[in-house]
């Protein structure tokens, strides 16, 4: 639907132009091409008509234009997301652990305490080896 309104609002626009510019004006525009068509339009000449034409093919494409505006709006809504279906893999319930063959968090009394390393108070700098030296002269 909306690539008909769409086309149609194109070919509107072209159409609404080119009458645009046939109208008499100051600078006679392109209706000076047209020739003498006061006998085909009656005695005022294409002005009434072109006047008429010109609303009316204008009315046509602002409606044509919200439209369009409402049919793209509409499409904004849809969300890909809303056509994915998802399977429930979570239980709706929780589950009751079983308790022959679960193992058990040994209890506070039966674990030993955990033997913390002693830290000295001032590192340990290793020392150069003394060397005695005999001056015996």
């Amino acid at each position: 639907m909306t690539s008909v309104l769409l086309i149609s609002q194109f070919a509107l626009a072209v159409i609404l132009t080119i009458v645009v510019l046939l109208q008499k004006s100051s600078s006679i525009g392109l209706g000076a091409y047209s020739g003498s068509n006061e006998s085909v339009f009656g005695a005022k000449g294409p002005a009434g008509f072109l006047t008429k034409m010109t609303f009316f093919l204008g009315f046509l494409f602002v409606i044509n234009t919200l439209t369009l505006g409402y049919f793209y709006n509409q499409d904004r809504k849809a969300s890909i997301i809303d056509g994915i279906s998802v399977e429930q893999n979570v239980p709706s319930s929780p589950v009751a652990p079983i308790k022959g063959n679960a193992p058990q968090a040994p209890s506070s009394s039966s674990v030993p305490e955990a033997s913390v390393p002693v830290v000295p108070s001032s590192p340990a700098v290793p020392q150069a080896p003394v060397v005695e030296i005999n001056q015996s002269k």
